[in-house]
């Protein structure tokens, strides 16, 4: 057997595993520079990445049971992500800062569901969440869904109880021709299933119609990806075919799974985009693997998860 069809054949668990593991050696690159709460900082380049640490570390624990060296890793990961934060403190630094801006409840909401709470910071949101100016921010419908999500797991009273609304405005609430699909659109309806299903918990949290469109068609969508090598965004749908309810389609998985295996590196990294192991000539950077490796861990979680509840196997 080929190095390939050797890493090909692995469990999914492993894969998540050895992609945690890297996650893990690389944690210092998601640590908060000293532009976190500058007027001007990049938050895709500082909170962005620590609060998908955070919701992906939350995910892992959720799906795994606590005597399992990944959970136990991912809470290191989680409590290593909190104290970044300062327990806390830094939303709270952000909330008198930028009041109206929502980036900082949809990272703190990732902490607040696993019990990680700032008191403080809660009652200054949740005071904004009440004005008007909060409500009648424009958004698009996808981001609309992350801000509703974030305030319910924040335990701040959602700002708006229209959430069948806010998803029939978004690409994947209007069932659109499947053909129409490609790689935004791919990244919109991903996280519309994340903030419906709470990143996998709740695959009821899926209207039956957007359910059913969705188990027709991620096959073929999966296979473009596979096709184009676009690790990342096929990770999240492999995150949303774990999400789904009823049983999973194995044989959609088992393929998928195996050519993303192949994929990530020995160290446990996954690219974003382009060829695996064989057909790079170094590894890639954190950056250009960070999201595609956090991803690769929350899909194999949700996966073996759920592949276990439908057969008491080890996937």
């Amino acid at each position: 057997m080929t190095a390939r069809g050797t890493r090909a054949a692995r469990p999914v668990r492993e894969v998540g595993e050895a992609a945690l593991d890297w996650v893990f050696a690389h944690r210092g690159e998601f640590r908060l520079d000293e532009d976190a709460l500058a007027a001007h900082g990049d938050v895709n380049a500082s909170w962005k990445p620590l609060g998908e640490l955070a919701q992906v570390c939350v995910s892992v624990r959720r799906h795994t049971a606590p005597d399992e060296p990944v959970h136990q890793k991912a809470s290191a990961l989680l409590e290593f992500a909190w104290e970044e934060t300062g327990r806390g403190a830094l939303f709270h630094e952000l909330q008198r800062l930028e009041p109206f801006a929502t980036y900082p409840m949809e990272v703190y909401a990732a902490f607040a569901s696993a019990g990680l709470r700032h008191p403080r910071y809660e009652s200054a949101a949740a005071t904004v969440a009440r004005t008007r100016g909060w409500r009648m921010t424009e958004q698009e419908p996808n981001r609309r869904l992350s801000v509703l999500n974030s305030e319910r797991r924040s335990g701040i009273p959602p700002h708006d109880d229209d959430l069948a609304g806010a998803l029939r405005r978004t690409w994947l609430g209007g069932l659109p021709e499947p053909w129409t699909f490609e790689r935004a659109a791919g990244y919109t309806l991903t996280h519309v299933v994340f903030h419906l299903t709470d990143w996998g918990f709740v695959p009821d949290g899926l209207p039956p119609d957007v359910a059913a469109y969705l188990r027709q068609w991620l096959p073929p969508w999966l296979d473009t990806c596979l096709e184009h090598e676009q690790w990342d965004l096929t990770c999240e749908l492999l995150a949303v075919a774990a999400s789904l309810p009823g049983p999973p389609d194995r044989a959609v998985l088992a393929e998928s799974w195996a050519r993303l295996a192949a994929a990530q590196d020995a160290a446990g990294a996954v690219p974003e985009i382009g060829p695996g192991p064989g057909g790079r000539a170094a590894a890639p950077g954190f950056r250009a693997c960070y999201h595609s490796t956090l991803m690769a861990a929350f899909a194999a979680a949700l996966t073996a998860d759920r592949l276990r509840q439908d057969t008491g196997a080890t996937v």
